[in-house]
């Protein structure tokens, strides 16, 4: 499959089995991941492997920053989360710029999963920057949490899901007060 292909028929899945990568394969998919366009290469990202039990302390806190007592039911929704942190210690490069690689490394991971075979959703929440969840994911002040992915394995479908193509044309302009218009330069193409 082409990276066009993977892109193109990239879907989110809410529902998976319980297969999942293993460390090891998921450490080629996040090599391959960091390779995503980074000002200064600084690397301002990091991805928190959450399986198993360990999916016990993400629903407490998940619960808690609702302020609600117990466990909530969404870490057990995959076998594997991968929570996506941004560090923001750079004070050289602006702070959105940082997170906005740490988004193109999430965005890269979960296209990696699905050529792979595996089912992926990014999950966030209203409360994704909250103490309590920062607190159980061990973020440091620099650091701040954009969501999950969640990963597991595709099910089988009896028919193929068709998604809307975007009609790309309506989601590019030319700068304003350009000289040429876009069709004058794809005519001289």
């Amino acid at each position: 499959m082409s990276a066009l292909e993977a892109m193109r028929d990239r879907r989110s899945w809410s529902k998976v089995t319980d297969l999942a990568p293993t460390s090891v394969e998921l450490e080629a998919f996040v090599a391959a991941a960091g390779r995503v366009a980074d000002h200064k290469s600084l690397r301002p990202w990091r991805i928190i492997e959450i399986r198993g039990s360990d999916r016990d302390i993400l629903a407490r806190a998940l619960n808690k920053a609702d302020g609600k007592k117990g466990y909530s039911s969404k870490p057990r929704r995959a076998p594997l989360i991968l929570a996506v942190v941004a560090d923001l210690s750079s004070k050289k490069i602006p702070a959105w710029e940082q997170e906005a690689v740490a988004s193109g490394v999430a965005h890269m991971l979960s296209l990696a999963l699905d050529e792979a075979g595996f089912g992926v959703f990014w999950r966030t929440d209203d409360k994704t920057r909250s103490k309590s969840l920062a607190k159980a994911h061990g973020l440091s002040k620099h650091e701040v949490l954009l969501g999950w992915l969640y990963v597991g394995g595709k099910p089988q479908r009896s028919r193929p899901i068709r998604r809307k193509t975007v009609d790309a044309a309506k989601h590019i302009s030319r700068l304003p007060g350009g000289k040429k218009t876009r069709k004058a330069h794809d005519a001289r193409l």
